[in-house]
């Protein structure tokens, strides 16, 4: 059962589940909490789990003016605060890892580790494999239908607002995010990028997300597309927990990228 928190932009509904170490599991965009199907269940089983759904997204209402991806971070960046009562490991998915990212950059005293699946840092057309059919989508198309069927059931503004929501997220997606190297160099969490090996966002881009933050690993998931959440959620649990779990920079047997470190730790280590 969920709750409501009220948040810098908006009441914010969010769910909770299991315990241990407290974890954000941020929803892909006009996703709600039942994308995470079992994911959730496989995360709640180690960490005391957070769901928020953001702005504009399931049961969490819409409100006037565009919607950036900042406001929906500066929501995340306040829900520690407000609700879970301190730092936490994030894992975004999609737009979720968007949002993470921002997080991450922006307060990294509010975040332990982080993880980003699926994520951009620059608007849909300079990274998406697809870029013409982001132009083509509309809030009516057969791209959005399933979208359309998670909002139109939960939605507090009513099933007839989704032609609203869905047109901001769709602005949001081909003009932002506008991240640089210098922003990405801010993340000093631990972070895990993960992508499927077909993914909507190309591999290139995904690994410019890897090698810009400088703590970080890469997982390239086979056999899986951008839905790799919905795909292959035991895989993705196994990845995430993993990586939650790690308590030492990682050490390999023969370092390329991480032998730039004369020390042998991570940038977080060292700035500790």
């Amino acid at each position: 059962m969920g709750r409501y928190a009220r948040l810098p932009s908006v009441r914010t509904w969010y769910e909770i589940e299991g315990t241990g170490d407290p974890l954000l599991l941020l929803h892909g965009g006009l996703c709600t909490n039942d994308t995470s199907g079992e994911l959730r269940t496989g995360l709640a089983a180690r960490h005391r789990v957070f769901l928020p759904e953001r702005l504009a997204h399931g049961h969490t209402p819409n409100v006037p003016g565009p919607l950036p991806y900042w406001d929906m971070a500066e929501d995340t960046v306040a829900f520690p605060e407000t609700v879970v009562g301190g730092p936490a490991h994030l894992a975004g998915w999609s737009d979720g890892g968007i949002v993470a990212l921002l997080m991450a950059a922006a307060r990294p005293d509010l975040v332990r580790r982080t993880v980003l699946v699926g994520t951009n840092f620059r608007p849909g057309p300079e990274c998406f494999a697809a870029p013409a059919k982001l132009e083509t989508m509309t809030p009516d198309g057969p791209d959005l239908a399933f979208f359309r069927e998670l909002y139109e059931a939960v939605s507090p503004d009513g099933a007839e607002h989704w032609p609203v929501a869905a047109a901001k997220v769709l602005a949001m997606w081909r003009t932002q995010p506008t991240l640089t190297a210098a922003d990405l160099a801010r993340v000093r969490t631990p972070t895990l990028v993960m992508a499927g090996d077909d993914d909507l966002i190309t591999l290139e881009h995904t690994c410019a997300l890897y090698r810009g933050i400088e703590d970080s690993q890469l997982a390239v998931v086979p056999g899986a597309s951008h839905l790799v959440p919905l795909e292959q959620p035991d895989r993705v649990g196994r990845l995430v927990l993993d990586h939650l779990a790690q308590d030492a920079p990682v050490e390999t047997m023969l370092p390329v990228r991480r032998a730039g470190r004369p020390d042998g730790a991570s940038g977080a280590d060292r700035s500790a």
